[in-house]
């Protein structure tokens, strides 16, 4: 399984997490088999340019992504990462990108969904709320 996780720079299993899927810096991608990490991999974000919330959406999907953990996101992205098959799970107690996987990884994250969306974005002006 290859699972995104939105990160501060540099990435990797220690970097912090980004407050919000669409303006982390980079995300770091790690590929575990049950519990073990297999690799990992940094992937930069594209950011809300062309393509708007469903650029990094794709980004993460052409990039073989089978999960993400993230700690904030409007309900589009939400809905265009359910459309296409990314699961998402909601990390708000977790500090590093390691201690957001292993939520994953031991069954304890749970999944993302309308009632952790970010309630619009108006103030950044990057229409990815649920407005």
């Amino acid at each position: 399984m290859r699972i995104a996780i939105p990160s501060e720079n540099p990435g990797g299993l220690a970097a912090e997490l980004s407050a919000h899927f669409g303006h982390a810096a980079i995300f770091t991608l790690v590929d575990v088999d049950g519990e073990q990490v297999q690799k990992v991999e940094l992937l930069p974000n594209g950011g809300h340019v062309q393509g708007g919330c469903m650029a990094p959406v794709m980004l993460l999907k052409n990039a073989g992504v089978d999960a993400m953990v993230a700690g904030g996101m409007g309900m589009r992205p939400l809905a265009g990462f359910q459309q296409v098959g990314i699961d998402v799970y909601f990390s708000d107690q977790t500090a590093t990108v390691e201690q957001a996987l292993g939520l994953v990884t031991s069954g304890q994250a749970r999944k993302f969904g309308p009632a952790q969306t970010c309630q619009g974005h108006s103030d950044q002006g990057d229409g990815c709320g649920s407005n």
